[in-house]
């Protein structure tokens, strides 16, 4: 029973941090939408794009098309079908229904915010065409949601702390790179990305916040039928 308070404490405290997270990140989204209209702002956001559309050249187009396709709808149901697989495979069901409905109604959630803010697309220098409004990027948060998810699931099933360095720093790498991507391409401002990053931080850690309670009720019933089956 010791055992089982002393691992409550530690769950509630890492529920607590999680819960400042997102709401950090819910006000940083706030903020960040407050602002899209703002003269200010879309300055800020063409002189950035502007900058990285400076370095645009073939052979790096061809790159940052591979890179932000694993941002893609088309890629993020490919990967969590997949991973889904595997997981279930394994006897994981709960971290694959986890990855299925973080990422699933994340995606929807980020369609939501679209049609809310409807901010039009930069007409600067798009690259490539793509259609629909632009706040939030949906590249963006879905790789934020994807690729966090799947951190968070590796970091819980390895053991070997190298691993679970490399599953976040590759993650994080993704995230950033695809975030690139869409600014380069000129189908995004780069508070569109920054939004994406902040609303998927926040779902991450909702989605999060969820799987936790799940583990810890979980916990506590195996702990109390253990009790039941000793007495």
């Amino acid at each position: 029973m010791h055992f089982y308070q002393s691992k409550t404490k530690k769950q509630i405290i890492y529920s607590i941090a999680i819960l400042i997270l997102f709401l950090t990140y819910v006000v940083t989204f706030m903020e960040l939408a407050e602002e899209i209209q703002k003269a200010e702002l879309i300055k800020f956001d063409k002189n950035i794009i502007g900058y990285i559309q400076g370095f645009i050249s073939e052979q790096l187009t061809v790159y940052m098309l591979a890179i932000t396709y694993l941002g893609s709808y088309d890629w993020i149901l490919i990967a969590v079908v997949l991973s889904s697989i595997l997981l279930l495979a394994n006897k994981r069901v709960n971290l694959a229904v986890y990855l299925a409905m973080s990422s699933g109604l994340g995606a929807i959630f980020n369609k939501m915010l679209k049609k809310i803010f409807q901010r039009e697309r930069p007409d600067i220098f798009p690259v490539i065409r793509e259609h629909g409004f632009s706040f939030p990027s949906g590249h963006s948060m879905g790789a934020m949601v994807l690729y966090g998810t799947l951190a968070i699931i590796i970091i819980k099933i390895v053991n070997k702390k190298s691993y679970k360095a490399a599953a976040g720093f590759i993650a994080m790498l993704l995230i950033l790179l695809i975030g690139v991507s869409r600014v380069y391409l000129g189908v995004h401002y780069p508070s569109d990305v920054v939004a994406g990053f902040a609303a998927g931080a926040a779902w991450l850690t909702l989605c999060r916040l969820a799987l936790l309670v799940y583990e810890y009720q979980r916990q506590k019933r195996l702990t109390l039928k253990a009790e039941r089956i000793r007495t």
